[in-house]
């Protein structure tokens, strides 16, 4: 159960990351095949030019952070669906009700 909410909150950090942080790097490929020539954008100043291969490269980067994201969830939450892992319990070791751990305090002498 804790792979399937680990995977479940790993697939809508990769999604809300991808959502929030990725137009920022969807003008790289864009810039690069149409016009040649790439600009870093500001607030407070003009663009400045730079060259294409630094900004397709952040977007790379940008993309496999966010895959590898989606990736170890997808692989969570198929471990957490064959869930046998959780079961495999030795009964030495199990405590509560279930267990067989006796208490001697509770023996009346």
């Amino acid at each position: 159960m804790r792979f399937i909410i680990i995977g479940i909150v790993l697939v809508f950090a990769g999604f809300l990351i991808l959502g929030v942080f990725g137009h920022n790097f969807q003008a790289a490929t864009l810039e690069s095949n149409e016009f040649g020539t790439c600009y870093e954008y500001f607030d407070d100043k003009p663009p400045v030019e730079i060259s294409c291969s630094f900004k397709i490269f952040d977007q790379i980067v940008f993309f496999a952070i966010v895959m590898s994201l989606i990736g170890a969830a997808i692989i969570s939450l198929v471990k957490g669906i064959k869930g046998d892992w959780d079961n495999k319990v030795k009964p030495e070791d199990m405590a509560g009700p279930s267990g067989r751990q006796t208490d001697d305090s509770d023996k009346d002498q």
